[in-house]
């Protein structure tokens, strides 16, 4: 184990073209940054290295199968202190894996570790902004590409006829079977109320399966952030609508083809990266309480459709004080009168880059 600490620690690391994203890690701060697969943590980390002298961190990939961990963790802390490592970094951490005394730790990991020492980083699949920064040039087939390759980092350099299959691979390669079932129903039904128990009955007409184990493997799903819920506004017990973590998988793990619940869930994932508290209503796809808004998922609308859309959530937007109503388009842009709301039309593009 001696032999395969030093290959780690020699290990010249190496990073093509980094893209620069909007979390960064400072300096003598440990973190554990969270993420789904292929979303770019182990590139974040390691451009962070490169930056600081070779001989004072050491980076391991916790998923290298020549690891044995019970003597890996009886020679660690050792190894540290004899090299004078400042920075260890655990890339695919698992809790087996012994944390010496070292000045800044840094592990990653699909799954949320409990520690109050780590601060916290979760890295989504690109934003909008984020993608453009891959693009060779920002023109008017940027939105059009972005709805084609979706927020994998990686899906610049695959083949358009393989990026689907790529998807599916690392899907299966990161996930169990049971989730990896789960998620195909998700992307069929994303933007839709679906509960654990209406999975598990749809599921079960076709394959034998066990509630509990279905009910956990959900829950694994959601903490690892490969699916999001959307509660119903002041209404806990209500159905919750879920959100895929990126667009790319609704095409790569089903054949229905609906622009609309894609629209609706790129917007989801840009209020998600902003922080925002959102829910959702009858009629309404997102809430924004601080804000006093509603955002309107419309991709081709026009003015008359918007207003005929405001006429019928008049009693929500009278009921709690909405002051803002915007309604996202591709590409229509527009300012309504009305009595107590400011009504507006933007493009997804210029929403999205927006502050």
């Amino acid at each position: 184990m001696q032999n395969l600490l030093e290959e780690f620690y020699k290990t010249d690391l190496i990073v093509n073209k980094f893209q620069f994203r909007k979390l960064y890690i400072e300096e003598n701060i440990s973190y554990q940054i969270n993420g789904i697969s292929q979303v770019g943590k182990t590139k974040l980390v390691k451009n962070y290295l490169l930056g600081l002298k070779k001989n004072s961190y050491i980076y391991i990939d916790c998923s290298d199968v020549r690891i044995d961990i019970e003597e890996f963790n009886k020679h660690i802390s050792d190894f540290c202190t004899t090299n004078k490592i400042d920075v260890l970094v655990y890339d695919n951490y698992i809790n087996e894996f012994l944390i010496p005394n070292v000045s800044q730790l840094i592990i990653t990991s699909e799954i949320f570790i409990d520690n109050e020492y780590l601060s916290r980083l979760t890295l989504y699949p690109l934003d909008y902004e984020e993608f453009l920064a891959y693009e060779h040039k920002y023109d008017s087939t940027a939105l059009n590409h972005f709805f084609q390759l979706g927020g994998y980092p990686a899906m610049h350099k695959i083949n358009a006829d393989e990026r689907n299959i790529y998807i599916q691979k690392n899907l299966l390669c990161t996930l169990d079977i049971q989730e990896f079932e789960i998620l195909k129903l998700c992307a069929k039904m994303t933007t839709l109320k679906l509960s654990a128990f209406s999975i598990y009955e749809r599921l079960k007409q076709t394959q034998k399966i066990s509630k509990d184990k279905l009910y956990k493997s959900f829950d694994n799903l959601v903490s690892k952030k490969y699916v999001h819920q959307l509660s119903k506004f002041a209404h806990k017990r209500a159905t919750k609508k879920v959100y895929l973590c990126d667009i790319s998988l609704k095409s790569a793990l089903s054949s229905e083809k609906h622009f609309g619940r894609l629209f609706e869930n790129m917007l989801y994932l840009e209020l998600l990266k902003h922080k925002h508290q959102i829910y959702y209503d009858d009629g309404i796809d997102f809430y924004l309480p601080k804000d006093s808004e509603i955002i309107l998922s419309m991709p081709f609308a026009d003015e008359r459709s918007l207003f005929k859309k405001v006429e019928s959530i008049e009693a929500f937007i009278f009921t709690y004080g909405i002051t803002q109503i915007t309604a996202i388009t591709m590409n229509n842009e527009a300012t309504i009168s009305h009595p107590f709301s400011r009504i507006e039309m933007i493009p997804f593009d210029i929403w999205a880059l927006g502050d």
